[in-house]
């Protein structure tokens, strides 16, 4: 039986292209402003390692500047995220607290587990009121290894959980579900990417979709 459900939030629970590219705009027209940047910004680059840890974001959007101009971006990049959050410029993916009704009603857990950093997960959270349904919110920042299926042990250790499922966008979720023994289910959503929902157990089209899988592992 399916008792937990571990959710990525960007690209899954999180409509993150919404804001993505005007904050990644602001973030580069800084960089520009202090001339350290001269290139248009690099959005298309970014979609493509949607889902990777923020250093190795950074690391690959400026693969030629110090560590400590990376930090600077990543602060702006997400001063801008959260604004736009809390300006109600972002969105969730349709039906989200519908489902997340109908998992609870189940007496099922609902978890995040997520490369965001925390003050950006919160941001989301608190303007949506997630934490009616979510038990615990987990960002990358809570294990030192930057690997979200050490981040999905992190979950599985302190609940206990024995069954579940980890729902996301991408391969890090895919892996993090494998590695853990838990149910992979793939979303085709904005950042996802055919070759790697093809490693999921199960690909959904519509968070909907998940009631199905909850109805034949009751």
């Amino acid at each position: 039986m399916t008792t937990s459900f571990i959710f990525d939030m960007d690209g899954t629970l999180f409509q993150t292209n919404k804001i993505l590219e005007v904050s990644l705009e602001d973030t580069f027209k800084y960089l520009r402003s202090i001339e350290l940047w001269e290139k248009e910004t690099p959005i298309d680059k970014y979609r493509k390692i949607m889902g990777v840890p923020l250093p190795i974001v950074w690391e690959t959007l400026l693969p030629n500047h110090s560590n400590e101009i990376r930090v600077k971006a990543n602060e702006i990049f997400h001063e801008k995220l959260i604004v736009n959050i809390k300006s109600g410029n972002g969105a969730l993916y349709p039906n989200v607290k519908t489902i997340f009704k109908y998992i609870k009603s189940q007496n099922c857990s609902i978890f995040i587990a997520s490369n965001g950093q925390t003050e950006y997960l919160n941001a989301i959270v608190n303007h949506y009121n997630l934490d009616k349904w979510v038990k615990e919110t987990y960002s990358i920042q809570h294990v030192n290894s930057l690997n979200k299926a050490d981040l999905v042990n992190e979950i599985i250790k302190k609940y206990e959980i024995k069954n579940g499922a980890v729902i996301g966008d991408r391969l890090s979720d895919i892996n993090a579900a494998k590695e853990n023994n838990l149910l992979a289910v793939g979303c085709r959503f904005d950042f996802a990417q055919e070759e790697e929902l093809k490693q999921a157990n199960l690909v959904i089209d519509n968070l909907l979709d998940l009631k199905e899988l909850i109805i034949k592992t009751s």
